[in-house]
């Protein structure tokens, strides 16, 4: 890959223990392929309305739904932020109030081993589940899952697909779900001559 690569990392902020991601990605991208890449390496699902931050402008795929957003889609994140340590927030569904810091660790990354341009290197811990109530509700739903005795212990679980493992992390699950994105989101302009 001859294009320059950041090296990310992404952490959800006031959950102890901290709940992160390292992952890599092409400076060029964009924020609303960021987005989607967050989604894929957190393990969010994407069903929920979100924004970056940087400095004082917000980013968002709905500008005309929050007071002075920008489109996200329009912009590059190379084009944005450039300085090793910079932070910038993301937050993701609005409701429940997922607050992210991304923090860029390195701005010109090699690695030869890297084989897809949006990568998963290293992370811990399971992203929450989707609409639990954010931090404070999600604390609530790890006590009852770890109390089998606990009264919603049961209903919990089913809400939650039958498990639910706090501490679980698979990088190669991960860069399969990137692999799959990055295969279905590429260009496919394709000469098939039905217009000679």
């Amino acid at each position: 890959m001859s294009e320059r690569m950041y090296l990310l990392k992404i952490r959800l902020l006031d959950i102890e223990p901290e709940i992160w991601r390292r992952f890599v990605v092409p400076a060029s991208i964009t924020l609303d392929r960021l987005h989607d890449a967050v989604q894929i390496v957190m393990g969010w699902t994407d069903s929920h309305l979100h924004e970056f931050t940087i400095g004082k402008k917000r980013y968002t795929e709905y500008p005309q739904e929050r007071e002075d957003g920008l489109e996200c889609g329009k912009y590059r994140f190379g084009d944005l932020v450039k300085q090793k340590n910079r932070k910038i927030l993301y937050l993701y569904d609005f409701g429940d109030g997922w607050m992210h810091e991304l923090s860029l660790e390195e701005s010109h990354y090699f690695d030869p081993r890297l084989q897809n341009e949006i990568a998963c290197l290293d992370g811990a811990r399971a992203c929450p589940p989707e609409d639990v109530g954010g931090i404070p509700g999600y604390f609530d739903f790890c006590t009852v899952l770890a109390d089998p005795g606990h009264e919603d212990h049961e209903r919990l679980m089913e809400w939650s697909g039958g498990h639910y493992d706090s501490e679980e992390f698979d990088a190669d699950m991960i860069n399969w779900e990137l692999m799959k994105y990055l295969r279905w989101s590429r260009d496919r302009y394709k000469d098939w001559g039905w217009n000679q």
